[in-house]
């Protein structure tokens, strides 16, 4: 007699049922469901098979797909935190596919670090990092977290010799660590260290001076309210100065709500030869002056300090619409993203 079959939402976490037999002697069946599909273990044989399950029966047997294969088919379809904690529980070729490099060459955890900090558990961001990076077999060549701290970004950092994109916002890094740890982001072409308050001048340096490569900066700040009066302490030219200097090669800038003034300005868009996409919305002190506005409009796309059209803003709503989604979200924090079903 077949045994029953439990349905499997998949905002819940993976389950195994097994149904009472009617004789003893006949086969006693397991199934888990997971995005439609059935994971059986037959009792006497202790032999498994994943297959595909719709409306006319049992399908392929997706357990003999080489995890190359798999891993293509799971970074589509499934977020990394489901990835980790549900996918592998399927069977041993899916938790082979999980554990290894192929599903991890870009590393998304941004959405999951945000529950963390929602869920005031910013100590389980860098631990994740970094045992995900280890699955990457240091191979990954994206990695875009948020709230990251100093001792995630020094590991990733020095294991990422083919990371091309770095997207860090409102990371805890500072200064020193960028300066010691940069070295290997020699590949760099991305950067977002948006609302990073912790990185500032001399940080931005230590980018420009390693990642030679870079053609993509995004360096948008907290926004800051709109001056009464001009006054000469809210400018701060040094950051644009730097681009200017050291990051020449750069095509596109995001640099909003920045201090800068049209000194900076005229500094990047002097330097910064092959620039065609530039955002400076909420750069209060910029004023256009001369022929500064009519040099910015012949770039492909020019965001100027008075468009109040602010997408990033659209970060913090999510935020809050995720706040609504947390008390159906219980599985992600059943456990420490340390414990062994992460390594």
């Amino acid at each position: 007699m077949e045994g029953c079959r439990d349905t499997c939402h998949s905002s819940k976490p993976l389950s195994l049922s097994s149904s009472k037999t009617q004789n003893p002697q006949e086969q006693k069946t397991q199934r888990a469901s997971f995005l439609h599909f059935t994971y059986r273990m037959d009792g006497e044989s202790s032999k498994r098979a994943c297959v595909k399950v719709g409306n006319d029966g049992v399908g392929g047997r997706w357990d003999e797909l080489n995890p190359e294969i798999l891993a293509s088919i799971f970074v589509r379809i499934v977020p990394a935190e489901v990835m980790v904690r549900t996918v592998a529980l399927v069977c041993r070729r899916w938790m082979e596919a999980v554990a290894g490099p192929y599903c991890w060459a870009e590393i998304n955890l941004e959405n999951w670090c945000r529950k963390c900090c929602i869920a005031n558990k910013f100590h389980l961001i860098d631990p994740l990092v970094r045992k995900i990076v280890r699955r990457s077999r240091f191979t990954f060549r994206r990695l875009s977290t948020y709230r990251l701290g100093n001792v995630g970004f020094s590991y990733a950092a020095n294991c990422g010799r083919c990371l091309k994109i770095l997207q860090i916002p409102m990371s805890e890094v500072t200064d020193q660590v960028v300066e010691k740890h940069s070295g290997s982001l020699v590949n760099l072409t991305f950067l977002d260290i948006s609302y990073c308050v912790n990185i500032t001048v001399k940080g931005l340096k230590a980018f420009g001076l390693q990642c030679k490569s870079l053609t993509h900066l995004r360096r948008n700040m907290p926004p800051w309210e709109l001056p009464t009066k001009f006054e000469a302490s809210d400018v701060n030219d040094h950051e644009a100065l730097i681009i200017a200097e050291i990051m020449s090669g750069l095509q596109r800038l995001d640099l909003a709500f920045n201090r800068l003034s049209d000194n900076g300005l005229d500094a990047i868009l002097t330097q910064c030869k092959a620039l065609t996409h530039l955002e400076i919305q909420g750069c209060w002190n910029v004023e256009l002056k001369g022929n500064l506005e009519e040099r910015c409009e012949k770039l492909v796309d020019f965001r100027s300090p008075w468009i109040h059209e602010y997408e990033d803003g659209h970060a913090e709503s999510s935020d809050i619409d995720s706040r609504e989604d947390e008390c159906d979200e219980e599985s992600i924090y059943s456990e420490s993203p340390s414990s062994s079903d992460l390594d």
